[in-house]
């Protein structure tokens, strides 16, 4: 018997940085609420975590030689800091 588990976790696909279940830019709507939720309390671990993912996208998005997108900070981080 084989299963199919549908997936549902909003994660990032590389090497395009979006997201594998809707589409759309990661992170996200639904990845920054998962985010805000499992780092509540946390913010400086996740403003760390967002920073290190911004790096990898900043690599994996120029690596063709595209200039550097214009929205990163405001992608992976500004967000995060409202809350």
């Amino acid at each position: 018997m084989t299963t199919i588990l549908e997936r549902t976790e909003h994660l990032h696909d590389r090497p395009g940085w979006d997201c594998r279940v809707c589409r759309q830019p990661w992170p996200c709507d639904n990845a920054k609420t998962n985010l805000l939720t499992e780092f509540r309390g946390f913010p400086s671990v996740l403003a760390i975590y967002l920073s290190g993912k911004m790096y990898d996208a900043l690599g994996d998005l120029t690596s063709d030689g595209m200039p550097t997108p214009p929205d990163l900070y405001e992608r992976f981080l500004s967000w995060a800091r409202d809350h």
